[in-house]
């Protein structure tokens, strides 16, 4: 099997994806993964794709991670590898689509307006 890669992104983090055949070591920015996310949450986050197709001692996991923070970059990772299975097996897309993995989520924060201290919020008004 090649190298497989894929692209995830959630708000302002972009997951660039590599996939090979191998162990289940998932390694992000040279780093481990329980070392990169410490939270056990943003870990099982990640490996929600893997676990769903009992894929998770399969592929060696080689992630390029930036942007964001660390609740976008577990999600952006999320869609980035559920995006690399199903170009290994399309028949795993129906699953993973099921589970709402194949999704890419579109809020973001929304832009400032002028004549507003944020995007909604107005400056406080009196009559006097």
């Amino acid at each position: 099997m090649a190298v497989i890669n894929a692209l995830g992104r959630r708000k302002c983090a972009v997951a660039r994806v590599y996939l090979t055949e191998g162990t289940g070591k998932i390694t992000i920015n040279k780093r481990d993964l329980t070392e990169y996310f410490p939270s056990t949450i943003l870990q099982f986050v990640v490996k929600q794709p893997l676990n769903l197709l009992d894929a998770a001692e399969k592929y060696d996991i080689k992630v390029n991670l930036f942007g964001g923070g660390y609740t976008g970059q577990s999600q952006a990772l999320r869609l980035a590898i559920a995006r690399a299975l199903v170009k290994i097996n399309a028949e795993d897309k129906k699953a993973l689509r099921a589970e709402g993995f194949m999704t890419r989520d579109p809020r973001a924060v929304e832009r400032k307006k002028p004549g507003q201290p944020k995007a909604r919020r107005r400056f406080q008004f009196s009559k006097r």
